[in-house]
């Protein structure tokens, strides 16, 4: 049995890149790849009653966001925000993520996910999907992609989906909660991270036209056609599958929790280009920092927000997902989450 005093210094070794924490990484590297590459887990899916790895997969994506949910409201329940916003992504993950598409299966309906959208979800404003769908899905995938997603970027910053809505963003802030302040706070990072971000997306936005102008092309132009169909299989084996998966979740214990958000995920870019013509921001209160450096250090997106703070500087920042955490740490409550009036204040 282990004492409390090994306990704890075995925490401290998975939280900060001991063996332990390198050991847990090639762990759930090696579950992805099999996830994504094998049929290991589908005799375990059948067994289970769960039909395919997959649904097997969603079962266990939710019981992690929803147990790591539980240990974040019990950590920070005297912060109002917190709660609401991990509650908010457990239901969120419980119903529009995992309930309801099984439901949606088990009525013979396409499993269609509502808490997704386009590019994050990519085949949903593909026009072989699009035609391939009850109307309402169609609705609901163009309009809630073109429109709703934007909108609503524009006031409340991209932490609505990112830190609300997403799962990606959900497991980061439930099940990743021990490793947010891995996240590399280099300017060299920052500056790799601008380059391969918005190439993601556009290569995600590049794809989508080019299925579109391709669609229906296979008799007319087999080469064009077969073209497009390798690119669109690329993009999901690297995009869909390595970066937000194998290297995304499985360098939670290595890299922080938004390797994926950070570096490769087209929403995250896209949402990053509204908000920063949009009405969010993090409001500095003037003369107050100390300096102590908490707020960097626990940013999950790798930014350095003392540099702000120390220099009375209100400011938004593309990459910044809203979770709130800097405001939280701050011992002097300097930083608060704020909507401007009008753009550009």
């Amino acid at each position: 049995m282990i004492r409390a005093g090994r306990a704890q210094a075995l925490l401290h070794n998975v939280k900060n890149r001991g063996w332990a924490a390198w050991a847990l990484a090639a762990l759930f590297t090696a579950f992805y790849v099999a996830l994504y590459f094998t049929e290991a887990f589908t005799p375990i899916a059948q067994a289970l009653g769960l039909g395919s790895k997959w649904t097997l997969y969603g079962t266990l994506y939710t019981i992690a966001v929803t147990a790591g949910g539980i240990h974040v409201i019990r950590k920070y329940r005297h912060n109002r925000y917190q709660v609401i916003r991990t509650l908010v992504v457990i239901v969120v993950q419980c119903t529009f993520a995992y309930s309801i598409p099984l439901l949606l299966k088990f009525l013979h309906q396409p499993e269609y996910y509502f808490s997704y959208f386009w590019p994050l979800k990519f085949e949903y404003l593909t026009p072989s999907y699009l035609a391939s769908v009850p109307l309402p899905f169609v609705l609901y995938s163009v309009v809630g992609s073109l429109v709703l997603v934007p909108l609503l970027a524009a006031f409340f910053g991209k932490r609505w989906y990112c830190s609300w809505v997403c799962g990606c963003g959900g497991l980061a802030n439930t099940f990743g909660e021990p490793w947010r302040h891995l996240s590399d706070k280099s300017t060299t990072s920052w500056k790799i991270e601008k380059v391969t971000i918005h190439a993601v997306l556009i290569a995600s936005v590049g794809l989508t036209v080019l299925l579109f102008f391709t669609y229906g092309a296979n008799k007319s132009d087999p080469q064009l056609a077969r073209f497009t169909g390798e690119f669109q299989s690329y993009y999901g084996l690297i995009v869909s599958s390595i970066l937000s998966g194998v290297v995304g979740v499985g360098l939670y214990p290595l890299g922080g929790t938004r390797v994926w958000c950070r570096f490769a995920c087209p929403m995250a870019a896209l949402l990053g280009i509204v908000q920063k013509a949009g009405r969010f921001r993090i409001a500095v209160k003037k003369d107050m920092c100390i300096s102590c450096g908490m707020c960097s250090k626990y940013c999950e997106m790798g930014i350095d927000v003392r540099s702000y703070a120390q220099a009375n500087e209100s400011f938004t920042r593309a990459s910044c997902v809203g979770c709130g955490m800097c405001a939280e740490v701050c011992p002097r409550g300097v930083l608060n989450l704020v909507q401007i009036k009008r753009a550009g204040q």
